[in-house]
This record gives C-alpha cells, structure tokens and sequence, in this order.
C-alpha cells in the first residue's frame, strides 16, 4: 500500500490537516530565524532584484503545477464515482431485464446480483479503502457469468434479452475491474517528491528577502507554507477516492442498484 494511502486510512482528515499545516508552518518559521541568524550581514539586501526574479520565476511554474495536480486528482475522483455509478447501473439493468425470462431463470439471475449487491457493499466497500478487493465478490460476479452461460433461449424476445444482458455483464465486470484498479491507483511517488521539493523550494527562497520587521516576514513566511500544504492536503484527501474522510460513500451505489 502506498504511504499516502496509508496515512489517509491511519489519521482523520481534521487531525492530519492539522499536524500538516501547522507543522509546516512551524518548520517554515524556524528556517528563517535560521537564515536570519546565520546569513551574512548585509547580504539579503544586496541581491534583493535577483531575488525577487527568481521568486517569481520558481512561484509561477510551482502554481502551475500545483493547478495541475489539484485537477487530475479531482478529475480522478471525478472519474472513479463514474465508474462506481456505471457499475451500480449496469446491476440494475441486469436485475429489470431479467423480468423478461423464464421463472425459473429469472429467480436465479437475481438471486446472483443480490449475492454480489450485497457481498459489494457489506464487505468489498471497506477492503477499497485499503486498495483490495473481495475474493467472494469476484466469485459472486463469476456465478452469475455462469448462469447466463447456462442458459438456452427460445423465444425470439428471449434472445434479444440475452443479447443485452450479456453486454450489461461485460460491461458490468469491466466497470468494477475499473474501480478496483482506481481504489489503489493514486499519483505517482515522483510526483508527490516535485510537489513536495517544489513547495520547500518556494518558501525557503522568501527567506532571502529583506525585510525590518522579522515578525512581519515571519507571518509572511507563514501564510505562504501554510496555503501551499493546504493545497497540498487537498491533493492527498482526493488521491484515493475510497481512502479516509472524503471518499466515495458506499450510499451512492445502494442509491443507484439498491433492489
């Protein structure tokens, strides 16, 4: 499991935005009081034009990536209740067109779909937030492949049914193979290290301006660490879209499948 995967199942969001907020901050602010302290005399005033330009250099291509990062891990969470409500829909559609076979089929078609229904949300829901899935789900999905292949039409109507219920399962298993994979797929590690170095680099280049009132920097210095990790932490929050207090609520599916 990936360490921000981890950290999204162990801490609650209140907590972990908290101790990274403030932590950060409190790092920031003891970084300038030692550069500050340690920094020759007379030096951060010397250069204060280069300074600035490339403060503004390296601030304007971290808010960029930051704009990004903030819209593919929307768009990702975006995409995966896509999935998780194309799943929930394909299961209802196999559950209504069954109406059209005979009793005996019929009973068994949607004794399977409540089977997998409920071992989806009773069990496989919480084994998402870990990136893992249900053994007895994906047996449960298998079982009901099964029963479609078990199955000989008679009737003209019959086989047209067949026809788009089968395409209902495929596109069932597929929807589910999509949420699994989404349910352990965040961004990539180099990506979190360019965030996270790309953040330290913007604030430790503030360190080198010059400025009369250290408390004045120091709340300066502040704001800045403290929006970056802000921005930072909805990046996190939204990277795992089943992992920690913002996911995906098992709700939506019953909402949508619930028979």
């Amino acid at each position: 499991m990936p360490l921000a995967q981890k950290i999204l199942l162990v801490v609650a969001t209140v907590p972990l935005g908290v101790i990274l907020i403030f932590s950060a901050i409190a790092v920031s602010i003891l970084a300038l009081f030692a550069v500050k302290r340690f920094a020759p005399r007379g030096i951060l005033g010397q250069h204060t034009e280069l300074t600035a330009s490339i403060f503004e250099a390296v601030g304007m291509a971290y808010t960029v990536m930051l704009a990004f990062m903030v819209v593919v891990s929307w768009q990702n969470f975006d995409r995966t209740s896509a999935h998780v409500a194309s799943e929930a829909n394909e299961l209802m559609n196999l559950y209504r067109d069954s109406e059209a076979f005979p009793d005996d089929f019929r009973e068994k078609i949607r004794t399977a779909l409540k089977e997998y229904y409920a071992l989806v949300t009773n069990e496989e829901w919480e084994l998402l937030a870990r990136g893992e899935e249900s053994e007895k789900a994906r047996k449960a999905l298998m079982r009901l492949w099964e029963v479609y292949v078990g199955f000989e039409p008679k009737t003209e109507n019959e086989i047209i049914f067949l026809t788009e219920s089968v395409t209902n399962l495929n596109d069932l298993r597929e929807a589910r193979s999509l949420r699994l994979i989404d349910s352990r797929t965040g961004i990539n590690s180099v990506l979190w290290f360019i965030l996270i170095v790309g953040g330290i680099a913007t604030i430790f280049i503030t360190f080198f301006f010059e400025a009369d009132n250290l408390a004045y920097h120091a709340l300066v210095v502040s704001v800045l660490a403290g929006m970056i990790m802000l921005i930072l932490l909805a990046i996190l929050l939204f990277d795992y879209p089943f992992t920690g207090d913002i996911n995906i609520p098992v709700e939506m599916y019953k909402g949508i499948a619930g028979f």
